[in-house]
């Protein structure tokens, strides 16, 4: 809601609403709104804008943290997380996409680094991704993430992957699936001892939150990493407690 991307599939102009909406008065209201129904955490990535906005908010007494998605590279591998080190995170992460490619390219060691760096400057570390292999790599390496943030969610909605949908989930054109393949995410993460964040659990509001929310906690999610409008935040929140007192 803040940088204004968004899975809108071919509809062009819902990227450009989130920044007219979100202005930031807006997200704060949103975030005190969140912080009221109990959230306790947000999972942002580190631009300027995150930074501006939630210095304004913090500033103003807000209590809610932040774990900061970040963007190493070859030729930088540190500066994008320190930069949200230095600016109030509470932990980092390498965004999903990066170790899906970093994976595939023979590079886990960037993947590695990144969490080392992370840990070595005392802030809790891991790594999101929409390759499951990239936890298995990780978890037969040396290196021990704190956390992983792994894509689940339900296959059964209309637009969700296809028989000829051939790309890896990062090349993927149809921008319709996140998870390859939602039932061997669910096998290999009930093995994983470490906590495990579920994301795009909604398939980028393809699925309702109510099936969303049973399906990534009913199958061993830990957390839930949900994008929402202010308007949806307190719906979802009570339907998140039914789902857990059912």
């Amino acid at each position: 809601m803040i940088s204004g991307f968004a899975h809108a599939r071919d509809l062009i102009y819902v990227s450009p609403l989130l920044k007219a909406y979100f202005s930031d008065e807006k997200v704060i209201e949103t975030l005190w709104l969140c912080e009221t129904c109990g959230i306790n955490t947000t999972i942002l990535r580190t631009d300027s804008d995150t930074i501006r906005i939630l210095d304004k908010y913090w500033k103003r007494g807000g209590k809610i943290q932040w774990i900061a998605q970040t963007y190493p590279s070859e030729k930088d591998p540190t500066g994008n997380i320190q930069l949200a080190l230095e600016n109030g995170a509470c932990g980092a992460f390498v965004q999903g996409n990066l170790a899906d490619r970093f994976l595939r390219i023979g590079r886990r060691d960037l993947i590695e680094d990144s969490i080392a760096y992370i840990q070595d400057k005392g802030f809790i570390a891991g790594t999101a991704a929409h390759n499951l292999n990239v936890i298995r790599a990780l978890e037969e390496s040396a290196i021990e993430a704190d956390f992983y943030m792994k894509t689940v969610h339900p296959d059964n909605y209309w637009s969700s992957r296809r028989p000829g949908q051939d790309a890896e989930v990062i090349d993927n054109r149809e921008d319709n699936y996140w998870d390859l393949d939602p039932a061997a995410t669910v096998r290999y993460m009930k093995n994983v001892s470490k906590p495990w964040i579920a994301y795009k659990i909604l398939a980028a509001g393809a699925v309702t939150p109510e099936e969303g929310f049973r399906f990534a906690f009913g199958n061993g999610a830990d957390f839930a990493c949900v994008g929402m409008f202010d308007f949806q935040v307190v719906k979802n929140v009570n339907t998140l407690l039914n789902t857990f007192s059912a």
